[in-house]
């Protein structure tokens, strides 16, 4: 394929463009904001030109493993926090099943359900603010530590907002990734969540950093937010330098602010995950919730569009499909599953 430099990008049609940034990229290049806010702009007929070439990135950075990981809501509602969003919050009332953190017995024979469904890797979840009570992030590390002992899974956590000296024990245990999502552009936040600011966010993934733990942080379409806040989400990733990038997609909760948001298009949805391909190309991107009532039948064109992981068996108050159906998805693409990095 023949590389186009910048000055001649101008005069190609849509698809061509695709192409060029898509060979910039390849070439161990870059593509700007601009150039970013050209592709998430592609048509619906140059929509699989767009994904084809973000794929092309994929294999170059990535290969052609797919990451699989699962989650267990170890501790449900109640959380203080008014994310437009979330179905835990306490000031919406969506009837969500609340209880305190779980039995570790529980929690450990989640992880192994998780391992038998072809999760790799395994991540304590807990609504809330932080985990600021002694005993309770005892528990934590106590059930984190025999996961790993008893499934050789990776494990991770997202426990809300961390401090330096909760993320040097996590690292001591053995976890190798903390969740803490942007949830959006930083332009959009303000319009997301009023109960904590974005710089708590940046606090936390800093710590979780400096104590030497891979931050897992992505976000959430479908709040509202431009095509071109999505651009910006992407870039604030790289900004930050996070290699593992969860995206969902909203899945509106009765009785939140967004009950009415209307349903994202398949194709716009793909779209924005190509480009975060394009923005992020060493990345291990994975598409999580939401995939299944979004992107319905098209699933399968994520793996194919750029993505390289996917999270399995069901969400924080939502379910997933069968585990089974995406293991048959990765066979049918001839995709293999990454090994646990333990």
């Amino acid at each position: 394929m023949t590389t186009v430099t910048n000055q001649t990008t101008d005069n190609l049609s849509g698809y061509e463009q695709i192409i060029a940034y898509a060979q910039k990229v390849l070439d161990g290049g870059e593509i700007t904001r601009k150039e970013a806010e050209e592709l998430i702009h592609t048509s619906d007929e140059d929509t699989m030109i767009l994904l084809a070439m973000a794929d092309k990135i994929r294999q170059k950075f990535n290969g052609n493993e797919v990451d699989l990981c699962a989650i267990v809501n170890a501790r449900s509602g109640k959380c203080p926090e008014n994310c437009k969003f979330c179905a835990q919050s306490a000031h919406h009332d969506t009837g969500v099943t609340v209880y305190p953190f779980m039995d570790e017995e529980d929690i450990v024979a989640a992880a192994k359900k998780a391992k038998e469904a072809g999760a790799i890797r395994f991540s304590i979840v807990t609504s809330g603010r932080n985990t600021s009570n002694p005993k309770e992030f005892e528990q934590i590390l106590s059930a984190l530590k025999r996961i790993r002992k008893e499934t050789g899974l990776e494990i991770c956590c997202s426990l809300g907002l961390l401090t330096y000296e909760q993320a040097v024990q996590l690292k001591e245990i053995g976890v190798t990734r903390y969740h803490s999502n942007i949830e959006t552009a930083p332009s959009h936040f303000p319009d997301i969540c009023t109960t904590h600011e974005y710089k708590d966010k940046m606090s936390t993934i800093a710590n979780a950093q400096k104590a030497g733990i891979r931050v897992c942080s992505g976000g959430i379409f479908g709040l509202n937010e431009t095509l071109e806040q999505r651009v910006e989400m992407a870039f604030e990733l790289k900004r930050l330098g996070i290699d593992s990038v969860p995206l969902n997609i909203l899945n509106p909760i009765k009785n939140t602010p967004f009950e009415h948001n209307k349903p994202l298009a398949p194709l716009e949805i793909l779209r924005t995950f190509a480009v975060f391909r394009f923005i992020l190309p060493n990345a291990q991107i994975r598409t999580a919730g939401g995939r299944e009532v979004n992107l319905r039948d098209l699933q399968a064109l994520a793996l194919t569009g750029g993505l390289n992981g996917i999270m399995v068996g069901g969400y924080l108050t939502t379910g997933g499909r069968s585990p089974l159906e995406d293991l048959r998805m990765l066979d049918d693409l001839r995709l293999s599953r990454t090994a646990p990095q333990v």
